[in-house]
């Protein structure tokens, strides 16, 4: 099965994660979506499309990618992976940013953690996760069990 996966990403936690995803799968191509041009869908059979969470809502690259391609993912193996902090309410973050049809015909969505690191963020962010989580040093929750559960239930 050929696969793609599509991320958009901000700091490099979702890039991350599809980078590590990639080596569960066979021969995957990895793709920003912040590229000017997308390869070719009908090239491939699996499309993992991964996106950070930013105040509960998707980078606007896949979300533009979901709506401009919804027709091409018809009759895909699609696959939905979502990286950022909130431990809970994976459920709510899927419906509240993904179409029914494109949640109802993924084979796996998951949350597969994140990584702050106040280097990298804002004093905005720096506030709200100091405030949202009393922490403000850096974290990463990205779980590489997780990730290879993800994997494993894309091949099947």
């Amino acid at each position: 099965m050929k696969t793609i996966i599509l991320y958009a990403t901000k700091h490099g936690a979702t890039r991350e994660i599809a980078t590590r995803i990639s080596k569960h799968m066979d021969s995957a191509t990895l793709h920003d979506l912040k590229q000017a041009s997308t390869p070719a869908l009908a090239d491939f059979d699996c499309v993992i499309i991964g996106s950070p969470l930013y105040a509960g809502s998707i980078r606007k690259e896949a979300r533009a990618f979901l709506t401009t391609h919804a027709d091409q993912l018809r009759g895909k193996t699609v696959g939905l992976f979502l990286s950022g902090m909130a431990p809970t309410d994976e459920q709510k973050y899927f419906a509240g940013n993904f179409s029914p049809n494109i949640l109802q015909t993924a084979k796996a969505a998951r949350l597969l953690g994140g990584i702050f690191n106040p280097q990298k963020a804002g004093a905005m962010a720096q506030f709200i996760m100091k405030a949202a989580t009393k922490q403000s040093g850096y974290q990463d929750t990205i779980s590489d069990e997780e990730i290879e559960q993800f994997a494993v239930a894309m091949k099947r």
